[in-house]
């Protein structure tokens, strides 16, 4: 195999306050052939993440200014990236919250790294299979993972409710149809929760346009066909 068509290696962020245990993890990784970035703090972790953009976080609970669970959170709501929580809390009800926000796995310390970098190649395998198997819609800047529930807009991650979705995709699903009001009712709302000319449905598309046009009071792609409905458009030419 020639350097053109060697693998990139995947990178993982190592988010541990233990100096000892952070080092230990960090050259392990790297014999194994990864590339590695160590952070010692939930603000360093957050920073260092935008720049590196890794494949998978290793991150323990215990930060000495954000507690991991919220470093957790805020990792889920920028991306799907693969998370495995390592930390010395063993209790059941950590497990099960560090699981609820997201992580993908969930180890306790003391461990053994042949089991941790098992699982690591397990997740990075999961996510990267679903990655490949799912349907991806793109719509100029933006692309949508129907499966992951998941947005980006010009590159960036963004973070939609589940009716804000649900409204991007059924428009994006009908590219250049004018939607009527009944039927993205019939999307958002299931047996008739919302009659069709409640002010709801606009205030979804009103926080919708904030999220994703780039200038929300002269929107480029969800246009206002008054009386009908909406229309996700794609072509410039009105």
């Amino acid at each position: 195999m020639n350097s053109g068509e060697m693998k990139e290696a995947r990178r993982i962020l190592v988010v541990e306050d233990d100096q000892d245990i952070q080092k230990v993890l960090m050259d392990q990784l790297e014999l194994d052939g990864y590339m590695v970035r160590g952070a010692a703090t939930g603000q360093e972790a957050l920073e260092i993440f935008n720049a590196f953009d890794p494949d998978l976080v290793i991150l323990d609970l215990t930060l000495p200014d954000i507690d991991g669970l919220i470093i957790c959170q805020h990792l889920r709501k920028r991306s799907n990236v693969p998370v495995i929580i390592l930390s010395a809390r063993e209790s059941l009800a950590d497990k099960i919250r560090g699981l609820d926000l997201g992580a993908d796995d969930y180890m306790t310390k003391p461990f053994e790294f042949l089991e941790l970098a098992a699982r690591i190649k397990a997740c990075i395998r999961r996510r990267e299979k679903a990655d490949h198997d799912e349907k991806i819609l793109e719509a100029g800047d933006i692309i949508i993972f129907p499966e992951q529930r998941r947005v980006m807009v010009r590159g960036e991650h963004v973070n939609l409710t589940r009716k804000e979705f649900d409204l991007l995709l059924a428009l994006v699903e009908n590219r250049n149809k004018v939607l009527k009001r009944e039927y993205l009712c019939g999307r958002l709302w299931k047996n008739n929760e919302v009659y069709p000319w409640s002010r709801a449905l606009d205030v979804h598309v009103r926080r919708l346009r904030q999220k994703i046009e780039a200038d929300p009071a002269k929107p480029q792609y969800i246009l206002t066909h008054s009386g009908v409905g909406y229309r996700f458009r794609l072509d410039q030419d009105g």
